[in-house]
């Protein structure tokens, strides 16, 4: 299985990354895809976990946190931790690419338009490059 990932390159003023990611998990929970976001800390999982709350006064979106929840957990999962149960999509907030990003048919990542986080990128496309995964790019 070849693993597909998905790059959205926002320019300066395109609104942040964070948001963006709550708007494609929401949509990848309307064609009931199981997403797993991964974030670098226990603390950015709990902001996107209050931003899946409150992006969108229209969209809910089932998700829990790591311990919360069924055991088979909710459409959407998010941690700082590797998964415990099987997902379709992984959408890496993380500043690197994560060991078992592999595991995953299709995998959003984001290129910010801040230089230093567009850097973090790069080195994240030549790691998904070096593992053999399928690239493209989309413009947010």
């Amino acid at each position: 299985m070849t693993t597909q990932v998905i790059f959205s390159v926002l320019d300066a003023s395109a609104q942040d990354h964070l948001r963006l990611a709550c708007e494609k998990v929401a949509s990848l929970y309307r064609q009931n895809k199981r997403v797993f976001i991964f974030c670098d800390s226990q603390g950015d999982a709990h902001k996107i976990d209050e931003l899946l709350w409150s992006f969108d006064s229209d969209s809910f979106v089932p998700h829990n946190l790591p311990g919360e929840g069924l055991e088979s957990g909710s459409p959407v999962e998010i941690s700082w931790q590797a998964p415990t149960n099987q997902r379709h999509v992984l959408v890496n907030l993380a500043t690197n690419v994560p060991a078992f990003a592999g595991q995953f048919k299709q995998i959003l990542d984001f290129v910010p338009a801040d230089d230093g986080l567009k850097q973090q990128a790069r080195q994240r496309y030549r790691s998904y490059q070096q593992a053999g995964c399928q690239l493209a790019t989309e413009s947010a």
